[in-house]
């Protein structure tokens, strides 16, 4: 955990310097959908290739679709408390 946090504070920290650097950022961008991307597919072949998973499929792929639906339906709700409260102009 100490590792997690040492790496994004540097991160954090990096950032600070190169936030004026747009042709910078544009890089970083692309490199991070990138890698979003890799993740993605890796973490796909890791359940293809779990034979557990694979097998009960049909019942965690409810699960996760309402695990999903919750977290969906949560977010909005609280991003529209969170607009009302700070960012909603007064007429």
């Amino acid at each position: 955990m100490v590792t997690v946090i040492s790496i994004m504070t540097a991160g954090i920290v990096i950032g600070l310097f190169v936030r004026n650097m747009n042709g910078f950022l544009k890089i970083m961008d692309r490199l991070i959908i990138l890698a979003i991307f890799l993740l993605l597919f890796f973490l796909g072949v890791a359940v293809g290739v779990n034979e557990m998973i694979i097998q009960n499929l049909g019942s965690y792929g409810l699960i996760a679709l309402l695990l999903t639906l919750g977290g969906v339906a949560g977010s909005v709700v609280l991003a529209l408390l969170v607009y009302r409260g700070f960012f909603k102009r007064e007429r």
